[in-house]
C-alpha cells in the first residue's frame, strides 16, 4: 500500500501536480489598481468579488507571512447573527446567506454545519435581555427564540443545567448558529481570485505607505515598491499598526484570544454552547474535538502566545458546564491577536487618506463577517469609494459623531 501511494504521487496522474490550486511565487508587478494589505478570509474575499462580480483583476494581494495564516487560522470559525443592533443583526445575517452557499460558490467543500448556538441565561436581568435580542433577530430575519429549561435539557441532555451555584433559567437558541473550515474558506476565495488573474503574493510585507497631497500612490514592501490606485487593509490584529504607517491613527487597542481543544472523542454535542455567567463556550468539531474559549485577555499585547492562567479559568468554566470534561485530554492551546473598538464593532468604508478603504477593527467576530466583508469591500471599490448601505454604520467618523454601534455582551464571550 504505501509503495502504490509512493507510485501514485510521484507518477503523471498525480492531479494536483498539473492543476495546482494556486499559481506559484513570482515578480511583484510595478502597478496595480488595487493592492489588499493582508492575505487573510477577509483580503482574498474582497479580491475574489473584485474579479468575478467586478471584473477588477489587476489586483495584488500582499500577505507577510502564508494565506489564511494570521486570526483567519486563530479562531474557533463559529458562524451566527444573533447581536443586539440593528446594524449588527442586518450585518451579519447577510454573511450568513452568504456562507450558506459558499461551498456551491466555489465548488469547493468548506464543511460548513448548520449546528445552532445556544447561550445560557443564569439571571433574571439576562433573560430580560436575551427576550429583546430575539426579537431584533426575528425582525430582521434570524431565526432566534427563547427556550425554557426543559427545552434546553431536551437540546444538550449531557449539559449542567446547575453549573456553579448558578441555574439556568433559560436560553437564547439561534437556530442559525454553524461552523466552517476556516482555512478551506481562505483557500476557496483565494483560488477562485487568483482563477481569475488576481495575484496573491505570500512572505510579502509592506512596510509603508506612499501618499501625495492627501491620496495614496503606492506601498513599501520588502520586495519592493508599488505603485497603486487603491489601497485596502485588511490586517486582523494589527490594524491600529498599519494605519500608523498609512499616517493616521484609529481607535483600536488590541488584545490576545485564547482558546484550545481536547483529544477527538465520539460526537455527543451538536450544538455550540456558550454561558453569559462563566464566559465561556464550548463546542465539539467534526473530528470530535472539544473546542473550549471564552473572552479576551484582560490586558493589551501584541503576541499570539497561550497562557495557563487562562487556560485554568478557561478550563473550571467548561467542567462546570459538562462536568465529565474533567477526565478529558487537552491536545493543544493557541492564541490570536483581537483588535477591539469602543463599541465592539468593526471600522470598514473610506479613511482620512483618499482610496485607502478600511477593513478593520474586527476584535473577534472577523472569521463570522467573511463573505459579505469581501462584498461589500468590493462593492465599495468598484463605486470609486461610494460606502454600501450595509456597512454605512460602521464608519469610522461614527466615534467623532458619538454614534457608536454598541455590541459590548452580544454574547457570552466578548465575541
Amino acid at each position: 500500500m504505501p509503495l502504490g501511494l509512493l507510485k501514485y504521487g510521484r507518477g503523471s496522474d498525480y492531479p494536483f501536480e498539473r492543476q495546482p490550486d494556486l499559481p506559484g511565487p513570482r515578480e511583484l508587478k510595478k502597478h496595480y489598481d488595487v493592492v489588499i494589505i493582508g492575505g487573510g478570509g477577509h483580503g482574498v474575499a474582497t479580491a475574489y468579488y473584485l474579479a468575478k462580480y467586478h471584473g477588477i483583476t489587476n489586483v495584488a494581494v500582499l500577505e507577510k507571512a502564508y494565506l489564511g495564516g494570521g486570526n483567519t487560522a486563530r479562531n474557533t470559525a463559529v458562524i451566527r447573527s444573533n447581536y443586539l443592533t440593528p446594524e449588527g443583526v442586518r450585518f451579519y445575517s447577510a454573511s450568513v446567506k452568504l456562507f450558506e452557499n459558499l461551498a456551491n460558490e466555489f465548488d469547493f467543500n468548506i464543511m460548513y454545519s448548520q449546528r445552532g448556538q445556544l447561550t445560557l441565561a443564569h439571571t433574571d436581568a439576562t433573560v430580560r435581555a436575551f427576550r429583546q435580542r430575539a426579537e431584533v433577530n426575528k425582525h430582521f430575519g434570524g431565526r432566534t427564540e427563547m427556550i425554557d429549561r426543559q427545552s434546553i435539557a431536551d437540546l444538550v441532555p449531557c449539559l449542567n443545567l446547575d453549573p456553579a451555584e448558578l441555574p439556568v433559567l433559560a436560553g437564547l437558541w439561534h437556530q442559525d448558529g454553524a461552523t466552517a473550515r476556516h482555512d478551506a474558506v481562505a483557500w476557496g476565495y483565494a483560488r477562485g481570485a487568483t482563477q481569475r488573474g488576481v495575484e496573491l503574493h505570500q512572505l510579502t510585507e509592506v512596510t509603508g505607505i506612499e501618499s501625495e497631497a492627501g491620496q495614496v500612490t503606492g506601498v513599501v514592501t520588502n520586495r519592493g515598491n508599488i505603485a497603486c490606485g487603491t489601497v485596502i487593509q485588511a490586517v486582523a490584529g494589527h490594524s491600529a499598526v498599519m494605519s500608523q504607517k498609512a499616517g493616521f491613527s484609529l481607535p483600536i487597542v488590541a488584545y490576545p484570544l485564547q482558546a484550545m481543544v481536547t483529544l477527538p472523542v465520539k460526537p455527543f454535542l451538536n450544538p455550540l454552547v456558550s454561558s453569559s455567567a462563566l464566559h465561556c463556550y464550548v463546542q465539539q468539531t467534526s473530528r470530535g474535538e472539544i473546542v473550549i474559549g471564552g473572552g479576551s485577555d484582560p490586558y493589551p499585547l501584541y503576541n499570539s502566545r497561550a497562557s495557563l492562567p487562562l487556560k485554568e479559568s478557561l478550563v473550571a468554566s467548561a467542567v462546570d458546564m459538562f462536568p465529565f470534561l474533567s477526565e478529558m485530554r487537552l491536545l493543544r492551546q493557541w492564541a490570536g491577536i483581537t483588535d477591539m473598538t469602543a463599541d465592539y464593532s468593526p471600522i470598514m468604508g473610506v479613511s482620512p487618506l483618499k482610496n485607502y478603504y478600511l477593513d478593520a477593527g474586527w476584535g473577534t467576530w472577523g472569521f463570522k463577517a467573511t463573505p459579505i466583508c469581501g462584498k461589500t469591500m468590493a462593492e465599495l471599490v468598484a463605486s470609486g469609494g461610494q460606502v454600501p448601505e450595509l456597512i454605512q454604520p460602521f464608519a469610522l467618523e461614527r466615534f467623532d459623531h458619538f454614534q457608536q454601534v454598541n455590541e459590548m455582551g452580544a454574547t457570552a464571550a466578548s465575541h
